[in-house]
């Protein structure tokens, strides 16, 4: 077990990362999950900068370096930012990992076109635009095989509403599944120059953003009708699948949506035939 452990502490080593939304929750996890196997992460937040500090000094604790930078995602001049600031103190960028996001629900008909486009900016556009600066410096630097079998990896969050319909949260349907086919293209189009990029769906994770929906017996019991497994996922769940993804152990997968969900894609009410 002990050289297990000390082989996942390997994986990223020497490696520079950036988490974009992680000061908090599923952010916040795969930033330590990172730091956990080897790597240096940059912690990205546009909210509360003693939020992201916190999380840097948990991070730093793994023995990498670690950096905190401000930048709303949806904002082209502060990624820009963000990246010049990340590649001028560690030289380059090695991974790459979408996961800012937020949601802003309301019924179709009473839906705001700022409501719209505010989770479209953030969730999509944000993706967009964090994506093309990490592909950029991946397409300059090309491969070490000293760090990597490939020149850069994304990792993009989704969700599993990315294939399952979700009524009242149209903008946030709509803008994961614009991130597949997004992270598809991407993918398709940079798979030549070694770079790899995926998804991860979550399902239903531990996470404040849905506090409601696990916070008592009741409510985390209801759940349990949508999840086969009969858990709720944990935040180390989505971490460990990021580290999986974005190390050589998953050289040959590229263009994949990875659904961490216990099984609830798996459509659970169709079970005694719908």
């Amino acid at each position: 077990m002990r050289k297990e452990k000390e082989n996942f502490m390997e994986l990223l080593k020497g490696q520079k990362a950036l988490v974009t939304g992680s000061s908090s929750g599923i952010g916040k996890g795969v930033a330590i999950a990172l730091a956990k196997a080897g790597a240096d992460v940059m912690i990205n937040y546009a909210g509360s900068k003693d939020k992201a500090d916190a999380v840097a000094e948990e991070v730093s604790k793994f023995g990498g370096k670690v950096l905190v930078a401000k930048a709303d995602v949806s904002n082209e001049e502060e990624v820009q930012a963000m990246f010049q600031l990340l590649i001028k103190e560690w030289g380059t960028v090695d991974i790459l990992v979408n996961n800012a996001g937020l949601q802003q629900d309301s019924p179709f008909v009473d839906m705001t076109l700022e409501k719209w486009n505010k989770v479209i900016g953030i969730n999509l556009t944000g993706q967009f635009l964090c994506a093309r600066e990490a592909i950029r410096e991946f397409l300059r630097r090309g491969v070490v095989k000293e760090v990597s079998c490939a020149a850069g990896k994304i990792i993009c969050m989704s969700s599993v509403h990315e294939m399952i319909p979700w009524a009242g949260h149209a903008n946030y349907a709509a803008s994961k599944g614009g991130i597949m086919m997004l992270m598809k293209s991407m993918a398709q189009e940079h798979a030549p120059k070694k770079i790899r990029i995926n998804s991860i769906c979550p399902g239903a994770i531990r996470t404040p953003i849905n506090k409601e929906a696990w916070e008592t017996p009741e409510a985390l019991n209801e759940l349990m009708n949508v999840v086969p497994y009969k858990r709720i996922g944990e935040i180390e769940d989505i971490g460990n699948a990021a580290v999986w993804l974005a190390s050589d152990l998953s050289d040959y997968i590229n263009g994949t949506s990875l659904f961490v969900d216990g099984g609830m894609t798996l459509f659970p009410g169709f079970t005694t035939n719908g």
